[in-house]
């Protein structure tokens, strides 16, 4: 299991849900799972900008094995709409439960929060908001304008929700020019009953397509974990999916278990089969691909960016 770093608010359970679920075996980790120590003063000094405006991140609440590299760079991807997830996935520690109000004064924070780590690129995502009648889209698109207001040359970088049944969301979103629009499909679709049971694949699809019909120039992203009990051949299927959806960038990694009451590890996927992975998506005519244990949604996401860039201009120059 991986190490979570507390969050600001540890009063509630974070899965009541899963309370009452049977443990799940653990396996023991390989040793190609391995995470870097923080540094003391870099680590110290992001966490106590994002206490200053009271933010959340995913970095915290997912439990993410980064953390200590990333936050060591200044680098953490905030979390918007609160900490409360209106869904509970079987994969996810994000706490679930009847979220709060939406907090206004947010995005400006976001934006504050940003120029005060000298971004020049970041990832912005969220909650599911099903209780929400835009999905909180409304929010996801003043907040980019909040950091473009404040730090006007940072690039922004928001990985959404899916926005199921809230007609016109992803528009509003859109509408708001992100310079890349990353929608995860987490798994492949024969998992998706137990691991992202309130999510549909086919949706999550159209809207990586509708994206970049949307706006052509926007990058659109997507990744999934592996080592759940999907096989080669489902993981090869979907790439195809995704690229016929236009999708240029793809993240593979290794699903790790937050708790006992998540779902198990079906096996940890050597190093080497994710280079054949990598290989594959990369043959299939995706512009980037990131694939490794530890490869997330956000990990490198500025490096990744400015080689996105690149990319582009090759293929163009082709």
């Amino acid at each position: 299991m991986v190490t979570v770093f507390p969050s600001q608010d540890q009063t509630r359970p974070r899965h009541p849900e899963k309370a009452r679920l049977p443990d799940t075996p653990v396996l023991p980790k390989p040793d190609w799972i391995r995470v870097r120590a923080p540094g003391p003063h870099a680590f110290d000094e992001t966490r106590s900008v994002l206490r200053r405006h009271h933010l959340n991140t995913v970095c915290e609440e997912a439990a993410c094995p980064n953390i200590g590299e990333c936050w060591s760079k200044r680098h953490a991807t905030v979390m918007i709409l609160g900490d409360t997830c209106t869904r509970a996935c079987a994969f996810c520690n994000v706490r679930t439960g009847r979220p709060g109000p939406i907090d206004l004064s947010e995005p400006t924070r976001v934006g504050a929060a940003i120029a005060e780590l000298g971004l020049s690129h970041v990832v912005v995502t969220s909650v599911d908001r099903d209780d929400l009648a835009d999905g909180g889209a409304a929010h996801f698109a003043a907040t980019i304008a909040a950091i473009r207001n404040q730090t006007p040359a940072t690039t922004v970088e928001v990985l959404t929700p899916d926005f199921l049944r809230k007609e016109g969301a992803l528009e509003i979103v859109m509408a708001a020019r992100p310079d890349v629009f990353n929608h995860n499909l987490e798994t492949v679709p024969s998992l998706y009953r137990e691991i992202r049971p309130g999510a549909r694949y086919d949706h999550s699809l159209r809207l990586l397509k509708r994206a970049k019909e949307l706006d052509e120039a926007t990058f659109t992203k997507s990744g999934i974990m592996v080592g759940l009990g999907e096989t080669t051949a489902e993981v090869l299927a979907l790439m195809d999916d995704l690229r016929a959806a236009h999708v240029d960038f793809l993240t593979i990694g290794q699903y790790l278990q937050p708790t006992r009451k998540h779902a198990a590890i079906d096996r940890f996927v050597p190093p080497e089969e994710f280079d054949a992975l990598r290989g594959a998506a990369e043959a299939k005519g995706f512009l980037l691909v990131a694939a490794s244990p530890l490869t997330r949604s956000s990990y490198h996401a500025a490096d990744d960016f400015a080689r996105l860039k690149a990319a582009r201009l090759a293929a163009l120059s082709r």
